[in-house]
């Protein structure tokens, strides 16, 4: 095969095969090539495709490995390669040695609507307030545990446990245990799950760890940044026979911490492995000169990090442009001015083009703005098809065929289409399944055998969904899976219930994609050799596919995409505008308060610019309307802390600055060098002195709401402002005739405020 298209550093990468190694890629560098060359190489020089594993973390990033991998060496042999991401990799194993951990083969998979809907059941049952214990927060608790190796039984015992009672929130544990009892109930996994039963199934079970260690002679993974503990560990377990294994990723855009990536795992590589070869691929194809270099010199305040010298050999290109405006209206304004000038007099198109943000809240204004300018645009990161009620409905009805214990499947279909089973009935089998520990459908088999009160009538309403499910589930084997979905299709009326809905057609066109699909999936298996594709094959598959993998790029309108930082990671724009970059939303409030917080920010600031191509703009507004009061931010640090000479700056009308010092002037601190760390200053104690303690008392023309604010009031008091964050009083002016204080805030400096006005709270 020929390498000699790859740069010198990519070569090396690609080559290097004797051990452990490490491939540090900077933004927009070849990461993809390098690995997709890398498993090429591997082949070409005799390893057997079956004996290569390669980890990603979209099911779509593996598909297009794959196919280039194909082009390059025998696309026969390419089949046999273990690629995808490690949910649907640790799956298979999981479900190939179920029974070595006592799993029934046929498990369903709940994904996190049905996780969230079961503790949401389970929150009423233990007549917890859903305020305390909304579903979504504590799902989050508990798939965090899962991913950090605590299961319910450790849970009591650890640190969650500590962190819940001081939250107030002490019974998440109890809800942790019941949830894990009931997914077992239900012969029921979710995806936490697939990972940590994996890592204990090898270390319970040496001689499944040791097949696998033999199986798989190489192991490769990308976006080693965004793995968790669980990934990491067992990644190392299946490397700890051989040490071949090479991961790739970049420090410098690990923003996933909120859903338990540990950027740890990347910066340790190199201490769990002594011997391991660092590569660094440091050359961006992507963005201009200015662009990388405005990014890089932001990233260089981050402590945590491999160190690393990304550089362009495009053209220099246009600073990127920064802008100052009045408000969040004049903000959306001016970006969709900008978006219609690059569109009429640099020639982009729409689709080029993508706005940026923090959050989802922001896009409203920008919407708003891009209709009135006759700007189409698109939310990327909608709902994916397999998300859709009318597709949810149907692999609803296809899991309790397969695992007739699926108590979230039962309990959202039981009553669709309408047969007539309502609440009252579904609440009584409930409780006799719960009192007796079977699943739903067995006691909804025999009701009254289990004490379920229920008339003549419901009985034959509830023997007639059951009839329907067992007659479906004895066809299953009969027919080709896609013939057999079509059937469950028409048996079950879904068809015609949809017939009422005001979408009918499009929602009946979805239905038909689904068949489509599974036909799709039935011709890939036999193309692959496989057996013919089974139902359980098939709704492990669905189950595993994520937003990411949602195929949104078929859109034959050119649109403007909108979407969050998050959102965009790994994908590129000829044009990029970043909304927002002001302290408090980037970085975010809740990031000043959390250790690494501002670090994982900036880096997020990162990716951000460097999605851009050729040009790339960031705004910031005076006024931000928030919970629908006025918030008045201060510009973000991220902007002070990059390089001028890469920045131009400009106010909302178009005007630039003469320089980047007529803008610093602006009391905004411009390119200062980085900041000490924030030292926590201790709450007075009463019995400390040397402290003034002032008594305000109202002047002519203050409130008296000023006066009663500045009552008791201390120089050294720590307070907290909405806007400009945490701070130290340093001085208190009774004098003036509005009572004012001045306060050092630890991220934007001394500020003096009018305690008529000011908003405040003491810590």
């Amino acid at each position: 095969m020929e390498i000699s298209v790859l740069n010198p550093a990519q070569q090396e990468a690609v080559m290097y095969n004797e051990g452990p190694s490490l491939v540090i890629a900077g933004a927009g560098s070849g990461k993809t090539r390098v690995l997709t060359y890398k498993v090429a190489y591997l082949m070409h020089i005799g390893l057997e495709p079956h004996r290569i594993l390669a980890l990603t973390f979209t099911n779509k990033a593996a598909s297009e490995m794959k196919q280039r991998i194909a082009r390059m060496v025998d696309a026969q042999q390419a089949r046999y390669l273990q690629m995808g991401t490690f949910h649907s990799i640790f799956s298979r194993i999981l479900r190939s040695e179920a029974s070595v951990i006592g799993l029934s083969s046929d498990y369903s998979v709940y994904d996190t609507d049905d996780s969230k809907r079961l503790i949401r059941n389970i929150v009423k049952e233990m007549n917890l307030d859903e305020k305390t214990y909304a579903p979504g927060g504590v799902w989050t608790r508990i798939s965090h545990a899962k991913n950090d190796l605590v299961s319910a039984e450790d849970y009591a015992s650890s640190d969650y446990d500590v962190m819940d009672a001081r939250n107030g929130q002490p019974y998440i544990q109890a809800i942790y245990r019941q949830y894990t009892a009931r997914c077992r109930q239900a012969n029921a996994i979710d995806f936490d799950d697939m990972l940590m039963l994996t890592f204990r199934m090898f270390r319970q079970h040496p001689e499944v760890l040791e097949k696998y260690q033999n199986l798989f002679q190489f192991i490769l993974v990308d976006e080693y940044q965004d793995t968790n503990r669980v990934q990491a560990q067992i990644v190392q377990m299946l490397a700890a026979k051989h040490h071949r294994v090479c991961v790739v990723g970049d420090d410098a855009q690990s923003i996933y911490s909120f859903r338990g990536a540990n950027i740890g795992n990347i910066l340790q590589f190199r201490k769990i492995y002594p011997e391991a070869k660092l590569f660094k691929l440091e050359r961006n194809y992507r963005s201009t000169q200015h662009i990388v270099n405005a990014a890089g010199s932001l990233i260089a305040r981050n402590k945590e990090q491999i160190r690393k010298d990304v550089y362009s050999e495009r053209e220099a290109g246009e600073p990127v442009r920064v802008y100052e405006v009045s408000s969040d209206r004049d903000e959306a304004s001016l970006i969709a001015r900008q978006l219609a000038s690059m569109h009429r007099t640099k020639g982009y198109s729409y689709a080029q083009m993508a706005v940026l943000y923090r959050n989802n809240a922001q896009s409203r204004q920008i919407e708003d703005a891009c209709r009135a300018a006759n700007i189409p645009y698109r939310i990327r990161a909608g709902v994916s098809f397999y998300q859709r009620k009318e597709v949810k409905d149907v692999l609803a009805y296809l899991r309790l065929i397969q695992n007739p214990a699926d108590e979230e499947a039962f309990l959202r279909i039981v009553n669709y289409p309408a047969r007539g089973i309502g609440d009252t009935t579904v609440g009584k089998l409930s409780e006799a399944a719960h009192l007796h520990g079977l699943p739903l459908y067995e006691v909804a088999l025999t009701p009254l055998k289990y004490g379920v009160n229920v008339n003549a009538g419901t009985q034959g309403k509830i023997a007639a969904f059951t009839d329907l499910i067992g007659s479906l589930a004895l066809e299953a084997g009969q027919m080709s899976l896609s013939d057999f979905v079509m059937a469950v299709v028409e048996r079950t009326g879904i068809l015609n219930a949809l017939n009422e809905e005001p979408e009918a057609e499009s929602l009946k066109q979805n239905i038909e994609e689904i068949v489509n699909m599974v036909h799709e999936y039935e011709e890939s298996k036999l193309e692959q050799g496989d057996e013919p594709a089974s139902l359980t094959d098939f709704l492990i598959e669905a189950a595993l596919l994520t937003d990411a993998d949602s195929d949104d790029e078929n859109d034959p309108v050119e649109r403007v995409t909108l979407m969050t930082i998050h959102a965009a990671k790994g994908l590129e724009f000829k044009v990029v505008v970043v909304a927002g970059v002001e302290e408090n939303l980037l970085p975010s409030n809740r990031a000043l308060e959390e250790p690494g917080g501002v670090e994982e920010e900036r880096r997020l600031m990162y990716v951000a610019i460097t999605r851009a191509e050729d040009q790339c703009i960031l705004t910031w507004a005076k006024q931000r309307f928030t919970y629908g009061k006025p918030a008045f931010p201060q510009i973000s640090r991220f902007l002070k802390e990059m390089n001028p000479k890469f920045l131009s700056f400009h106010q909302e009308g178009g005007a630039r600055y003469g320089s980047s010092l007529d803008f610093s002037r602006r009391d905004y601190h411009f390119f200062s060098k980085p900041a000490a760390p924030a030292v926590s200053v201790p709450k007075p104690q009463s019995s400390v002195t040397g402290k003034r303690l002032v008594k305000i008392h109202p002047q002519a023309g203050a409130t008296a709401g000023a006066a009663a604010k500045a009552a008791d009031l201390q120089v050294g008091m720590r307070i907290r402002h909405g806007s400009f964050g945490d701070g130290e009083i340093l001085e208190i002016d009774q004098a003036s005739s509005s009572p004012r204080i001045k306060v050092r805030f630890d991220v934007v400096g001394e500020k003096t405020l009018l305690l008529q006005f000011a908003k405040f709270e003491r810590l």
